[in-house]
């Protein structure tokens, strides 16, 4: 698909119809909101981290009602099975009166799946979602069965509640193309909040797009060109976060294990360009990569113990290394 004024245009329209819906539900979170939407559209998944009663849970709902999209919810508890996500073979008599098996599709099985608590199942329930992710597809009884697309995990965790919980493993979390940590809400916002959901009125989205534009918007952004220059910018930003490596800061050297894998690389170009799109932008700038590099590597960098000691963030490594890596691009440039 070539990219021209008026896939730009028809990009943003659409980028800012499914925003405006939500946003009749969802007071503020806007770059919460964003990160979602560019997950979606870059063929994604998105983790969302926060304390309990900040709206995940309900914005993965709505999104669900803006989008003409299948949606199903799994609530993850300790005692839930593999079985319970991906589904399972049914023993059924057909009309001769035969036994046979038929497979019963389990709740992944549509276009927007939200994994509610997603720590709090087991790690042999938490690994049912990795194929899925992956591949967008499932493995029952040695049959592969595929997933309708666009398919789409948005998994919710709470930070703070961590008795009964089992840490998500550091295969599963690379799996995820943001981590979005969600903010509380401002006074302003905490007042709108309470005045839309103790009053009579109940605000109504609208359907705003389906499946096939979708799918052709992640079309439009993998279109989107991005100079060699820009890409060695973002390569370099994922060595910098190995200790090290030859481009590794002090900081990262100090306080981390392991740095970001190959998949932060795309996850960084792919979120980028669309990042240039919604700016009405042809190509890829250093902007779009820094601007997405917080939430697209926070969960792939894994601290020493003396990081995790000194109570060093990962953002703040990754500050670091943007503050770093920006300021010797600008040098090259001038």
């Amino acid at each position: 698909m070539e990219i021209n004024e008026a896939t730009i245009g028809q990009f943003k329209t659409d980028f800012a119809r499914v925003r405006a819906e939500v946003g009749k539900v969802i007071v503020g979170q806007t770059d919460i909101v964003d990160g979602v939407l560019i997950c979606l559209l870059s063929g994604g998944h998105t983790l969302l981290e926060g304390v309990p009663g900040l709206g995940k849970t309900l914005l993965v709902r709505t999104l669900s009602q803006v989008l003409d999209l299948n949606f199903n919810r799994v609530q993850f508890t300790p005692d839930l099975m593999p079985a319970d996500i991906t589904g399972t073979n049914i023993l059924m008599e057909d009309a001769s009166g035969r036994k046979i098996f038929q497979f019963q599709p389990g709740p992944v099985f549509a276009n927007i799946v939200l994994a509610d608590e997603i720590n709090r199942a087991t790690p042999k329930t938490q690994s049912a979602m990795l194929e899925a992710m992956q591949e967008h597809s499932v493995t029952v009884s040695g049959k592969q069965y595929l997933l309708e697309e666009p398919f789409f995990v948005l998994a919710t965790q709470n930070p703070i509640e961590m008795e009964g919980t089992y840490p998500l493993p550091e295969a599963q979390l690379d799996r995820f193309l943001f981590k979005l940590i969600v903010p509380s809400p401002t006074l302003g916002e905490l007042s709108a909040i309470v005045e839309r959901t103790t009053g009579a009125e109940v605000a109504q989205v609208e359907k705003v797009l389906d499946g096939p534009q979708i799918l052709a918007m992640r079309q439009v952004a993998r279109e989107v060109p991005i100079a060699s220059h820009v890409r060695d910018f973002a390569v370099r930003v994922i060595l910098a976060t190995h200790p090290r490596s030859e481009v590794a800061t002090p900081m990262v050297n100090q306080f981390v294990r392991f740095g970001a894998s190959p998949r932060g690389a795309q996850a960084l170009v792919l979120a980028a360009k669309i990042r240039a799109l919604l700016d009405g932008r042809y190509n890829v700038a250093y902007d779009d990569i820094t601007s997405v590099a917080p939430a697209a590597l926070r969960h792939r960098l894994i601290l020493n113990f003396e990081g995790e000691a000194e109570g060093i963030g990962a953002d703040a490594v990754v500050r670091d290394v943007l503050t770093r890596l920006s300021a010797a691009a600008s040098a090259q440039t001038q």
